[in-house]
């Protein structure tokens, strides 16, 4: 549910960002004109972002420090709190409304990059080598379903809510109602439930078993809190010996010459996927807009309903049965491969898109949704999932948290990168050069096609770089990186 809520939080801005347009930058003469500017569509996506990395690098270290339940625990706290926070953005201007609300959406962040090292390595360490691949992606699965839930209930309160406007005569294509700047508050807020329903069982939970015999070095407690949760006595819990933990630092020579390389490799791909899946999931909306039918007579609860709809199609039909593949073929196939696969097929759809992106446009073409939704189910059958599953198993239990959030931290920022470039190449469409009519065009089709080539070095890195975990204990694949340590190595 950690991760329900974060992808609720984090995708249920694309429709929020058309009703801020509404409310806050209203046309004067058009209503299905308004514009929220570059700057600040780009604040409250880089808040957020940039808030997930300080909490993957700092809850990450944390993790390792004061253990994984006590600290995956507050960061659920500050995705509660953070996401009360931003429904109470009131000021008398806009600008101090959506000042206040990037503020909140970074503290929101915080706590959803919290989330990510605590509960890979939370259900690393409580898996078997033979399902953990597939025990771990059907966990992370459910961001799909927090997606397809931030949709849904966009449609519902912005359904409910236009039914009150109507009922009161406040509703019509030209006026947008008070309740509107409500709206979008309640659909914010509304995602502190999840969060607080996590933070509620997860401390029923003990320490993972790792964590208090390798780092703790509490074999006994371990023990103990295996029997609760197997239901087994002590004399039948066997666990693969622990093994001689030499006290080397975080990005020490040491360090470097036994993990440098998959450190490099982990953080590597989870940037360039970032780059190319949160630019297209964030910004749904401007993707959408030629299938959306918006003219004067469309209303700010009925432009919300139309994006968040074409972002729950999306869900259902790639996004989720994305996940399920992974789940299924994890441990028979393998992440390598699964990545491989996934970056390079990402890559010619991209190109698919982007290349005769012209001839996507000029009709409504249903075509270019089709690859369009394509891309988010090679991406969940593929490197989104895997980069959240590898690095979980490749480091020992003292730094497993500290180096799962330098990886994310590093996708995240190629999350910001990506955002940034998308929405420049968007907001640079709208330069129209009368001698060339397809000159509007040309900034989003040349960033699709950077974007394939973002993949194709995916596959590069993985291929590369990568090493395959499948059905090797954590302990095994600590032991393999300590036997080629023995062997002189370049350092990163």
């Amino acid at each position: 549910m950690g991760l329900f809520s974060d992808a609720y939080s984090l995708f249920c801005i694309p429709p929020i960002t058309n009703m801020l347009g509404r409310i806050y930058y209203p046309h004067p003469h058009h209503s299905s004109q308004h514009h929220l500017p570059t700057n600040i569509s780009l604040a409250m996506i880089a808040a957020s972002l940039l808030g997930a990395a300080a909490g993957q690098l700092v809850f990450g270290c944390l993790g390792d420090r004061m253990g994984r339940r006590g600290v995956y625990g507050l960061s659920l706290l500050i995705m509660v709190a953070g996401s009360l926070a931003c429904g109470f953005s009131a000021c008398t201007t806009r600008g101090c409304v959506l000042g206040s609300l990037a503020v909140f959406r970074f503290a929101l962040g915080v706590g959803i990059g919290g989330d990510y090292p605590l509960s890979a390595t939370i259900m690393s360490e409580f898996a078997n080598r033979n399902t953990r691949g597939a025990f771990i992606a059907g966990v992370f699965s459910m961001q799909g379903f927090g997606i397809l839930a931030s949709s849904m209930v966009t449609v519902v309160v912005c359904k409910i809510f236009a039914v009150g406007s109507r009922a009161g005569g406040g509703l019509s294509d030209q006026h947008t109602p008070a309740g509107a700047d409500v709206a979008w508050r309640v659909i914010l807020m509304l995602g502190a439930v999840p969060a607080a329903l996590t933070y509620y069982w997860r401390m029923l939970m003990p320490e993972t078993a790792r964590y208090t015999a390798l780092v703790e070095n509490n074999v006994l407690q371990a023990a103990r809190d295996m029997e609760k949760i197997l239901d087994l006595p002590l004399s039948q819990i066997q666990e693969d010996k622990p093994l001689d933990d030499d006290d080397f630092a975080l990005l020490s020579t040491r360090f470097l010459r036994r993990h440098g390389v998959e450190l490099f490799s982990c953080a590597a791909t989870w940037f360039l996927l970032d780059v190319a899946f949160y630019s297209s999931n964030l910004f749904q909306s401007q993707i959408y807009q030629q299938y959306l039918t918006l003219d004067d007579s469309t209303d700010v609860y009925e432009e919300a309903i139309k994006v968040a709809g074409l972002q729950a199609l999306i869900a259902i039909s790639a996004t989720i049965p994305g996940y399920y593949f992974t789940v299924f073929f994890i441990d028979r196939v393998g992440r390598r491969k699964i990545q491989l696969m996934g970056f390079t097929l990402m890559g010619f759809l991209y190109l698919g898109l982007g290349i005769p992106y012209f001839f996507w446009r000029k009709p409504k073409h249903a075509g270019f949704i089709i690859l369009y939704g394509l891309t988010f189910f090679f991406a969940n059958f593929g490197p989104n999932t895997t980069t959240f599953i590898v690095p979980a198993e490749l480091f020992p239990a003292r730094l497993r948290s500290t180096c799962h959030g330098i990886s994310g931290a590093t996708g995240k920022i190629g999350a910001v990168v990506g955002a940034v470039g998308i929405q420049r190449a968007w907001g640079s469409s709208g330069e129209y050069n009368e001698g060339d009519p397809d000159s509007k065009l040309k900034p989003m089709r040349a960033a699709l096609v950077v974007l394939g080539a973002v993949c194709f070095l995916g596959t590069v890195v993985t291929y590369a770089f990568t090493p395959e975990t499948m059905r090797r204990s954590l302990e095994e694949n600590e032991k393999e990186r300590e036997t080629e340590s023995d062997v002189p190595a370049v350092a990163l």
